[in-house]
């Protein structure tokens, strides 16, 4: 096994914010986007974690992320919202975006956004949350596909034609664990393959295939060359395609060539139909008489969605989160790069307070 480095979740925010403001960005762009990562790294989500930072600092030495831009409206009515990322970071893009399409749809009933001109935007969960936080339905869905769009091969397909293309729901539960639904429209998000590269882990069987067509378990063939299979067959590549359709109302799209793509989200106010008290703790009851599903042999208990996230962020948020050598090396490079300190002297009585209030 790799030696791995624990971090305080305060401290890993800390690191994660000095190296972005040291690459240009705004502090509090650079803090939205720290929280969003260390918040995947305690949902059990390390694929989507302090993982990605040395490729958005290659974003932004490359000019592809303007990482002190703001993002803007270009189009609007009561409840259509059209945003124009300006090439700043995807997930402060993102979280701006949603928290808007809260309080749209708190007036209006319902709110949905496309979002274009921006990059990789994160846990997809991350904006489910915080609309199910808020009392209301969260839909998000991340799409990219047409020639070289991305690793992700068509069913009966030999080579790619989409990206990872995610979806993600979100329903208020009234507590701290709500109904979350997160995945990638292929086996296996390409994040996984990176975690599992970094820790030196075979994946499982039947998520990629190498440069030749061929199935592999190594991480290694994705990155020579390889490719990743849809969920479902042809179930997953047609929800694949979806998330292009949605994505391409941003106006993403090339009738020449044939690439749509975009961001997309729906927010939904559960008071507008029902008191979303009462909604709440029926949805409470219905997902608990799920969990009280008698166990099939070799598990110990029935999950339903979300339960994963909030049991992984309770116990990380109190013992730390590991970090694999890899990526602490990593981690230190990009704070040599720009000269800064990455010790416990970092940490702000803020950065504390946003993980133990």
């Amino acid at each position: 096994m790799e030696k791995t480095h624990l971090f305080e979740p305060s401290h890993l925010h800390a690191i994660t914010r000095t190296i972005f403001v040291a690459a240009g960005a705004s502090e509090h762009i650079a803090n939205d986007v720290a929280e969003i990562l260390i918040k995947a790294n305690l949902s059990g989500h390390d694929s989507h974690g302090v993982l990605r930072i040395p490729a958005y600092i290659r974003g932004i030495n490359d000019g592809s992320i303007k990482p002190s831009n703001e993002p803007e409206i270009v189009d609007e009515s009561d409840n259509i919202i059209r945003v124009d990322g300006n090439s700043s970071f995807g997930h402060y893009v993102s979280r701006w975006s949603i928290r808007k399409a809260i309080v749209r749809a708190k007036d209006s009933g319902s709110c949905c956004v496309s979002i274009f001109n921006t990059g990789h935007i994160g846990r997809l969960g991350e904006y489910a949350e915080e609309a199910a936080y808020s009392g209301c339905i969260g839909l998000i869905s991340v799409g990219m596909g047409g020639k070289g769009a991305g690793p992700v091969v068509p069913f009966g397909g030999s080579e790619g034609r989409f990206s990872t293309n995610p979806i993600a729901l979100g329903v208020p539960t009234g507590d701290k664990s709500p109904f979350i639904v997160d995945y990638a429209t292929s086996v296996i998000a390409e994040g996984k393959i990176q975690v599992a590269r970094s820790k030196g882990s075979e994946l499982p069987e039947g998520c990629i295939l190498d440069k030749n067509g061929s199935p592999s378990i190594d991480p290694a063939d994705f990155y020579d060359g390889g490719s990743l299979l849809t969920f479902g067959r042809h179930k997953g590549y047609a929800l694949a395609m979806f998330t292009c359709l949605l994505g391409g109302l941003a106006g993403t799209f090339n009738i020449d060539d044939g690439g749509m793509r975009g961001i997309y989200m729906q927010v939904i106010n559960v008071d507008a139909f029902t008191p979303v008290g009462e909604y709440q703790k029926g949805v409470r009851a219905f997902l608990d008489v799920i969990k009280s599903t008698p166990p099939a042999n070799g598990f110990d208990e029935v999950l339903v969605p979300g339960d994963f996230e909030a049991r992984f962020y309770s116990d990380r948020v109190k013992s730390g989160i590991e970090i694999p050598d890899s990526i602490n090396q990593q981690l230190h490079e990009c704070a040599d790069q720009y000269s800064v300190s990455i010790g416990t002297d970092i940490i702000q009585t803020e950065d504390t307070k946003r993980y133990h209030p």
